[in-house]
């Protein structure tokens, strides 16, 4: 259900969609980061780590000449820099990228260095198992998610594999949603910041059947609402539920749970939202994937 000035609700849905099934009861995952403490703490900085079903989020406060190395990581995963810009070190090539940019790192060998320090999010699948232990909410899954599709990474980038990067610095367009980027593993889309509370008026409450949703809030407050739909079993029901969370957090939405945000601060507020694998529905809108042509979807 989207206010019909929300460019989603030009998005498709399925017709004769049957109720939930019962059983699905998750719970959401959250992470403050303002006020918890590090999973990690050392010469590179501080770093909290929330996982979801199919992804590791690592938040890092870094120290100037922070370095974040993965040995052998099994596939391909994003950078996201606030304000900080960062060197990417892989397959014995660097690239200079600057703050306010996403950036893929292919699978191998590689180091994220933050020369002058600051903020940056890095996200892994869940096959980065070492860090997935160390998550503050590690045992979070270990009640499979039955009704969430194995993940699959998408096809192979053009041209072959190379550290690529894009700048955040996307003006809005009517009929666009965010900022959308996505590579093999991930879909980050890096919402347009609200200037104080949102209109109460348009709000947009929905669901989605088979896939989790993080939002990763970097400037401001917000408030999820939340509703867990009634099934058949009454075990599965839920009293509806409200996250408020000042930045930097993360929340990790279950499905099929309804929800809708509102930001609630006086001054700027921006979500970046997540998801792994990348969504089909967000990808079949012309224009909304602003890396498409470097990253094709599944045929």
């Amino acid at each position: 259900m989207y206010d019909k000035s929300d460019p989603r609700a030009a998005l498709a849905s399925k017709q004769g969609a049957a109720g939930p099934k019962t059983g699905l009861v998750a719970e959401p995952q959250e992470a403050y980061f303002y006020k918890d403490g590090p999973q990690i703490e050392d010469t590179n900085g501080k770093t909290w780590l929330l996982r979801g079903n199919n992804f590791v989020l690592a938040w890092s406060e870094a120290n100037a000449g922070a370095q974040f190395s993965r040995s052998q990581q099994t596939d391909e995963y994003a950078v996201i820099l606030p304000a900080a810009g960062a060197e990417i070190e892989w397959n014995g090539t660097t690239t200079q990228v600057p703050g306010w940019s996403v950036a893929f790192v292919p699978a191998g060998d590689s180091t994220v260095t933050l020369k002058d320090g600051g903020q940056v999010t890095r996200l892994f699948t869940t096959k980065a198992t070492d860090l997935a232990e160390q998550c503050a909410n590690a045992r979070g899954y270990d009640v499979p998610r039955a009704h969430i599709p194995a993940l699959e990474a998408w096809p192979d980038p053009v041209g072959g594999w190379k550290v690529r990067h894009y700048s955040l610095d996307v003006p809005q367009q009517d009929g666009r949603f965010g900022r959308i980027f996505r590579c093999t593993t991930m879909m980050v889309n890096v919402l347009d910041p609200f200037m104080g509370p949102r209109d109460s008026t348009k709000m947009s409450p929905h669901h989605h059947d088979d896939f989790e949703q993080c939002s990763l809030a970097i400037k401001g407050e917000f408030s999820h609402h939340l509703r867990w739909p009634w099934t058949t079993d009454m075990a599965d029901w839920r009293d509806d539920m409200t996250v408020t969370m000042r930045s930097p957090s993360a929340l990790v939405i279950p499905p099929p749970v309804v929800h809708t945000t509102r930001a609630v601060g006086s001054a700027e507020n921006q979500l970046v939202d997540i998801f792994c694998p990348p969504r089909v529905d967000f990808s079949e809108k012309p224009g909304w994937v602003l890396n498409a042509d470097d990253y094709p979807m599944p045929t």
